[in-house]
């Protein structure tokens, strides 16, 4: 890489440091400590693994890919991030990769890195998950990634070259997936950093899809901070992620929700409005490359549905699932409370369907139109035939087709009068990608909006 490059990325990595979310934790005083794995697979370029994994973490844990930044390492991002104290308190593992080539930025420029099962760190990352999910009972439905800067980068590769092994990811001062690439050997692209690439939300789809010819599962939600004045990843960057995304999804590139979780923070969702959307856009006024600033580690854990109540080590407290049926990726199987019953009629569903080739994602959204307090429910439907659930968010489903429950999970089995809740989940289809015809909630008929 040239020297100007590396100067340019350290003193971007040197404000990373000292601002914001970075270095404001120190490691979590707690017995669990990071420690390094060798060996763990297929590594065509030389990288490091260090592994978080909590004390008491149960079974089944959900997995994290925590990616620095350039000129980082993994111990660092450890070290100057939240992530291993929300793994801490939600259950989960951590996996911080580490690059070893010079200026320690991680491969998103060539063709082996953009492309399943092509090699480079997208690989090596990739053996990393496999090696967690097969010696420490990871959960191979819950993988998620997250990065920032270079790791922000490598988190749309992974998201877009193994579709099959990652459910969602939160991006951090990124690119388009393939937005870096380059054909002479380099691993800069000076046009996409100066945020000049300019694609339409087809080409950018197409980028994707390419990655992984022949795939036809589900594609992993996203979700994607930028700041405004960012001048080492500049901010054109984030309107062509959300491009690719949503087109990636089969949405449109017009928001369905927006709020402002903090003052200058502009919040965008596509396809819903809860945090199960398929694509979430935050964008940041008057902030340059220093992410993620403070609760936004927690707002990455969150869109990946993390911050729920974890499922209990004890095999004894869970029903035996049908050998057929997944589990939701971030659900605990068993709703917290017993539903109450529900006056005839004191609901109401509105369900939107986005598909695309042969799949769909649906949000459901529930409303409590009677005069009294819900607690705990069970919203039954059929799906369409050739229709089944491969993941869900915000509740549990069971069975995956045909005649589906889904029911609360322990933060948002309450609903008073007039209040709502979202769930959601990504299905297969084989050509029908129709609506349940009716709905039930705790056995009582719903209105459809």
């Amino acid at each position: 890489m040239r020297k100007g490059v590396r100067t340019l990325l350290a003193v971007a990595a040197s404000a990373l440091a000292v601002v914001g979310g970075l270095v404001v934790a120190s490691p979590p005083a707690q017995a669990a400590t990071l420690t390094e794995v060798t060996n763990f697979g297929t590594n065509p370029s030389n990288l490091r693994m260090h592994l978080y994994v909590p004390d008491n973490i149960g079974t089944r844990p959900a997995v994290v890919v925590a990616v620095h930044y350039c000129t980082g390492t993994g111990p660092a991002f450890y070290s100057g991030t939240q992530f291993a104290q929300l793994a801490d308190q939600y259950k989960f593992i951590v996996i911080y990769p580490s690059a070893t080539r010079s200026g320690a930025c991680f491969d998103v420029s060539s063709s082996a890195s953009l492309t399943h099962n092509g090699g480079s760190d997208s690989l090596g990352i990739v053996s990393m998950v496999r090696w967690v999910v097969a010696n420490r009972d990871g959960d191979v439905n819950r993988v998620y990634a997250t990065g920032a800067s270079s790791g922000g980068m490598m988190t749309n590769v992974l998201l877009g070259a193994y579709p099959d092994v990652f459910k969602a990811g939160s991006s951090f001062m990124g690119v388009p997936f393939g937005c870096f690439a380059t054909t002479d050997g380099s691993m800069w692209n000076s046009t996409c950093a100066n945020g000049q690439l300019i694609k339409t939300a087809q080409q950018w789809g197409d980028q994707v899809r390419a990655a992984y010819p022949g795939y036809t599962g589900p594609r992993p939600r996203m979700q994607l901070f930028h700041g405004t004045d960012d001048t080492t990843l500049r901010y054109p960057n984030f309107g062509e992620a959300i491009k690719q995304w949503t087109n990636v999804h089969g949405l449109s590139q017009t928001p369905t929700y927006t709020d402002t979780p903090q003052s200058g923070w502009t919040r965008t969702r596509y396809g819903g409005s809860g945090t199960g959307v398929a694509v979430e856009g935050v964008s940041l006024a008057g902030v340059g490359h220093n992410l993620p600033l403070s609760g936004q580690a927690l707002m990455a854990i969150q869109f990946f549905g993390l911050t729920s109540a974890p499922p209990s080590p004890s095999p004894s407290t869970q029903p035996s699932p049908s050998p057929s049926t997944q589990p939701s990726p971030s659900a605990p199987p068993s709703p917290s409370v017993s539903p109450s019953p529900q006056p005839q009629g004191a609901c109401r569903i509105a369900y939107t369907v986005n598909p695309w080739n042969t799949g769909l994602t649906a949000n459901i959204t529930i409303t409590n139109t009677g005069s009294s307090t819900v607690n705990g429910w069970a919203l039954a439907f059929t799906l369409p035939g050739g229709q089944a659930i491969t993941s869900g968010w915000n509740a549990t489903y069971s069975p995956t087709s045909g005649a589906v429950t889904a029911r609360n999970l322990s933060y948002n089995g309450t609903l008073a009068p007039g209040a709502s809740t979202t769930i959601g989940f990504n299905a297969n289809h084989t050509g029908n990608t129709g609506k349940p015809s009716s709905f039930t909630l705790n056995g009582s008929a719903c209105a459809i909006a």
